[in-house]
């Protein structure tokens, strides 16, 4: 019974064969019947232990055949088997007698001891693989864990990789959507200030429009009126020859004159149509003295159209040496008309403000620099510009006017197209309350034509 009990506990039979464990609880059993059969045949001897010990030996030798795939169990089979072989050869002598037995008694007993030594040593190197075995096992469960530990966390990590990818997606998605939303609101709001200054520029052409053809439209019927004059005196008997020349002069002086604001009023609309025509990016020699002038005084008649109690003085210093500048007229036009426009609201607001006492006035300076560029300054004297907001004027969509009254793209535009388009500058110098100045300097490219002395 402890060689059944040792021989589980080494090996762990109730895990490797279990059947054969459940078996070996009968290991008494061949025992019993043979001291029965002994006591029932009356057979006197005293090796009856040692063939109940062989038969034990014989039950574990077949038990370590079954685990022959187990090292241990292996190496224990090479131990056993010399003893087991002495053990049956020395039963087998002493049940014919012993006589051989007892004459070389000596060598069986040096044979016993070299079998026992065998025996032992091999048990311990058994017990050693045992726990190399062990070892590794555990090694193997710890690696195993570890690497279903990795494969959970590889997992766990390839489900957050997949949300974040799919929110990350989404997010994606979702910029772009409102990215697609804000360029066409750009778009619109860009239009929308286009629009704005357009219809700051026809308002302000109708109404200078309307003073050439009130000319036209009063010299027609001036000279109608004297050719009516001129036919009645040539159907008279005596007829005047001066009063008929002097009829004729006249009538040549309205002609005249109908042709000359005929051609202003011709003028202002190919100014309106080359304002409202898309850029072509091509710069052409400009004069800055004579667009300044046009979309100054356009400006303030489109503030008039809208407010026929608005006055306000315009006063105007051209640099007669200033030449022409390589520029793009239309988009410097836009500047300039932008310009006008901010500085005629801003005294408008101030004289709301202040009706006693108070002058509107806005200003255009022109000036050729020594060091060859050229210098517009647009200046008035309304309500200037808060100190915390001044470094604000020219981001996009900031505006100091109420809702509804600016876009917050005019001066972000003018000065793209300054600093961008004409590699000039913009800048403005304001003082809260007592007015603002706009400095636009732009260099005099090659091309353009010298000033004359």
């Amino acid at each position: 019974m402890l060689i059944v009990r040792s021989m589980r506990r080494f090996f762990d039979l109730p895990a490797r064969l279990p059947r054969l464990n459940h078996a070996l609880n009968w290991i008494w059993a061949p025992g019993v019947a043979l001291y029965v059969i002994a006591l029932l045949l009356q057979w006197k001897t005293d090796q009856l232990d040692e063939i109940y010990l062989l038969l034990v030996f014989g039950v574990v030798l077949v038990v370590l055949l079954r685990l022959q795939n187990y090292r241990p169990a292996r190496t224990v089979l090479l131990a056993m088997v010399p003893y087991v072989l002495y053990s049956a050869i020395e039963l087998e002598l002493e049940l014919t007698g012993g006589a051989f037995l007892k004459e070389y008694d000596d060598a069986f007993d040096t044979s016993q001891g070299f079998a026992l030594i065998w025996l032992f040593t091999f048990i311990l190197i058994a017990r050693n693989q045992k726990k190399q075995l062990e070892k590794e096992r555990i090694q193997r469960e710890e690696e195993e864990k570890a690497k279903r530990l990795i494969e959970a966390q590889n997992a766990e990590l390839e489900r957050l990789v997949t949300e974040r990818t799919a929110s990350l997606t989404q997010q994606a998605e979702e910029l772009r959507e409102a990215l697609t939303e804000l360029r066409i609101t750009q778009t619109q709001l860009i239009q929308s200030e286009k629009m704005a200054s357009l219809g700051e520029l026809t308002a302000g052409i109708a109404h200078e429009i309307q003073n050439p053809l009130n000319f036209v439209t009063n010299f027609s019927d001036v000279s109608a009126e004297l050719i009516e004059e001129l036919e009645e005196e040539r159907l008279r008997p005596d007829r005047d020859p001066e009063l008929e020349a002097e009829l004729l002069v006249d009538l040549k002086q309205n002609l005249q004159k109908i042709t000359h604001h005929g051609q202003r009023a011709a003028s202002i609309v190919r100014g309106m149509l080359e304002h409202s025509r898309a850029s072509t990016g091509e710069r052409q020699p400009v004069d800055l003295n004579v667009l300044a002038d046009e979309y100054l005084r356009l400006a303030y008649h489109g503030l008039r159209a809208k407010d026929k109690t608005f006055n306000a003085t315009l006063n105007t210093d051209f640099d007669p040496k200033l030449g022409t500048v390589q520029a793009i007229s239309q988009d410097l036009g836009r500047v300039l008309l932008n310009l006008f426009t901010n500085a005629f609201y801003a005294v408008q607001k101030k004289k709301e403000r202040c009706p006693e006492g108070y002058t509107p006035t806005v200003s255009v300076r022109t000036l050729h620099l020594p060091d060859g560029d050229v210098e517009v300054r647009v200046r008035d004297n309304g309500t200037g510009i808060p100190e915390a907001v001044q470094k604000k004027i020219f981001q996009p969509f900031f505006t100091t006017k109420p809702t509804g009254e600016g876009t917050g793209l005019g001066l972000s535009l003018s000065y793209d197209i300054i600093t961008k388009g004409h590699n000039g500058t913009l800048t403005v110098e304001t003082q809260e309350g007592e007015g603002t100045e706009f400095i636009i300097t732009l260099p005099q490219t090659d091309g353009a034509e010298a000033p004359k002395d």
